[in-house]
């Protein structure tokens, strides 16, 4: 392992690994190309572009200052690059699958991968048993990410102290994450509408890869005590479900130039979110059969409607529900109130300073709080604060 000043890479996180992923891909490209050169050309060189453009590099950054958080020095300075790279893998593996299942036309504002591939070949309208030719040779391109991080972290792992207790955080991490997109299609396939199983799903899908488990993986490569590693664990829960919450706001009512992705896809796929959960339950409560019907039309999972042939007005329709049976707000609210428990455990966890202000910062953009003021931008609207009420989401206080 190389020696690195860590308060030089202190000043600019993201460009460190950005430099380490570029290592590390490089690597593997040419790898690939010994294997084969089409291989390498369709697949592989893909892998690399997408996870080289992509992304706000959070994971990394929560790995970084999780080490930091707990002392970390130059002696881990190297495997904490090396294990934050291999993260932003997992990242490009979830990605590019999780297109494939929700039929995702963009990813941060260009074509998806199996998009990609199918306008390459000419292949869109030519369906074989799994899909596409682009969704079959997406999903290996997934699959080869994954191996590459796996590949990436055990490289890391050679000779490092905090080895076992890394690998075992490392492995509950991808168990998690397949977890929960298992969940998420499960929700779409029976057409569960229950908000604790969408906060469930969204929790081991997104939540704890990525803030909980980085930050727990940088404590922990910084030979954190067990109670620090378990403070910022609690941190990372609470800033990690606040996350994927806000993340379902933004893909409702989110300007697509900005997510980089279409406004109200998620609506057009169908898919199951808390958002949508709490808006049907609303309905349901206060015996709206109207607004149950809206929901059902564009979004049932049992629904005969194909994606294609749901018209904007009936999307629109499924917006304004969410905002006239106070589903938005009610989420505003909780992504709030999440938010605020996570920084107070921060505060109590009693780390290092310098380290705990730059994790509070990482939580507040996360969240979407990353204003003037601290509170929420919600699109289409101004700030809006948490209410007295309290919340209790899927069990997470």
């Amino acid at each position: 392992m190389r020696t690195l000043d860590p308060f030089f890479i202190d000043q600019d996180v993201t460009a460190a690994v950005e430099s380490v992923l570029r290592d590390i891909l490089g690597r593997r490209q040419k790898e690939a190309e010994a294997v084969d050169s089409l291989f390498a050309a369709d697949i592989a060189d893909r892998v690399a572009r997408f996870t080289l453009r992509g992304g706000r590099r959070l994971r990394p950054q929560f790995v970084w200052w999780g080490m930091r958080a707990c002392g970390g020095d130059a002696a881990v300075a190297d495997v904490t690059l090396q294990v934050a790279g291999a993260l932003e893998l997992v990242q490009t593996c979830a990605l590019i699958q999780d297109d494939v299942m929700d039929g995702s036309p963009l990813r941060r504002g260009r074509p998806s991968v199996h998009v990609d591939m199918d306008a390459q070949y000419g292949t869109q309208g030519r369906e074989r048993p799994c899909g596409t030719f682009g969704r079959a040779a997406a999903v290996l391109a997934g699959d080869l990410a994954l191996a590459w991080a796996d590949d990436s972290f055990a490289e890391a792992m050679t000779g490092t102290p905090s080895a076992g207790p890394a690998t075992a955080l490392w492995r509950a991490m991808r168990t998690e994450m397949v977890a929960g997109q298992y969940l998420d299609l499960h929700a779409q396939a029976t057409a569960d509408h229950s908000p604790a199983q969408a906060v469930r799903a969204a929790m081991l899908k997104t939540a704890t890869y990525s803030v909980e488990r980085p930050l727990m993986l940088g404590a922990t490569l910084a030979g954190g005590s067990a109670t620090a590693v378990g403070a910022l664990g609690e941190v990372g829960r609470e800033a990690g479900v606040a996350f994927q919450l806000h993340d379902d706001l933004q893909g409702a009512f989110g300007d697509a130039d900005a997510t980089g992705k279409p406004a109200g896809e998620d609506l057009r796929g169908g898919k199951s979110t808390y958002l949508l959960a709490v808006a049907r339950e609303r309905c349901e409560a206060r015996g709206d059969r109207v607004g149950i019907r809206v929901l059902d039309r564009v979004l049932g999972a049992r629904s005969e409607v194909a994606e294609e042939e749901v018209a904007e007005e009936e999307v629109q329709r499924v917006l304004e529900l969410l905002v006239t049976s106070g589903a938005r707000d009610r989420v505003v609210e909780q992504v709030e109130q999440l938010c605020s428990r996570s920084e107070d455990a921060l505060e109590r966890a009693d780390l290092d300073p310098a380290a705990t202000a730059r994790i509070g910062r990482l939580l507040r953009e996360a969240c979407g709080r990353s204003g003037g003021n601290g509170a929420q931008r919600v699109p289409g609207s101004g700030p809006v604060h948490a209410g007295t009420e309290g919340a209790r989401i899927g069990g997470v206080r």
